[in-house]
């Protein structure tokens, strides 16, 4: 069994909506309910938390079920927010357990990618989902191209991303209280500490909302382009 953090602290400001985008509706239903209800409906899924602002929690719980045991304080950084969740299942985890962390804002996360990381812990000390890079990859000096990368190389992450609780607490932990900072990825902090974190493929349907752009395509996903958007 496995249990997911699933964070909700953003501001969403890159969405240009007067709410995190998280909130926003869609046929009277928020983006974080489709994220949180793919984890109650997983089988591999005993519990989960969800690190929100207090201003936030009594209308998440509107959207909870049965598998939900709390929140915990939004942080302020992504990494802060994850360590504050990972705090949160400090009498719940044990050292081996898998958990699997999850933006609010990633609606259309499949229980097969789900399986999959919780399969992948099974035999390692984490697992990422990520997509090949398509483009032509460069590094630029100044206003020139200065050289070419191998896209082969390079893969781009998604969330959700799976670690062994206490392994992946410490990993955080020895980055307070500056360097954690600095981190913009949840698997940043593994490969720092030398975690054996596997790659497992991506799915291109699990976007993150980030960009208007992004929300224009959630709301066409789940209603089409005449349907109105509350923020």
């Amino acid at each position: 069994m496995a249990i997911a953090i699933i964070l909700s602290g953003g501001t969403g400001l890159r969405a240009s909506t007067d709410i995190p985008k998280q909130y926003i509706e869609v046929n009277n239903t928020p983006v974080i309910a489709d994220s949180i209800g793919v984890f109650e409906r997983h089988e591999d899924i005993s519990e989960y938390v969800i690190v929100a602002a207090d201003e936030w929690t009594d209308y998440i719980m509107k959207f909870t079920g049965d598998k939900f045991i709390g929140f915990a304080p939004a942080g302020k950084t992504r990494q802060l927010s994850i360590l504050n969740g990972l705090k949160a299942l400090s009498n719940i985890a044990s050292d081996d357990d898998t958990i699997i962390i999850h933006d609010a804002a990633r609606p259309f996360v499949s229980a097969e990618t789900i399986t999959t990381l919780v399969k992948a812990c099974k035999t390692h000390d984490g697992a990422m989902p990520a997509l090949p890079v398509k483009d032509t990859m460069y590094i630029r000096k100044g206003d020139k191209v200065h050289s070419l990368i191998d896209r082969d190389t390079i893969i781009s992450g998604q969330a959700p991303e799976a670690f062994l609780y206490k392994k992946y607490l410490n990993a955080n932990e020895v980055l307070l209280p500056e360097k954690i900072l600095s981190i913009k990825g949840s698997t940043e902090p593994a490969f720092m500490a030398g975690m054996d974190v596997a790659v497992i493929d991506g799915d291109e349907n699990n976007f993150k909302i980030t960009t208007k752009q992004d929300l224009v395509r959630y709301i066409q996903i789940k209603s089409g382009n005449n349907e109105s958007i509350r923020t």
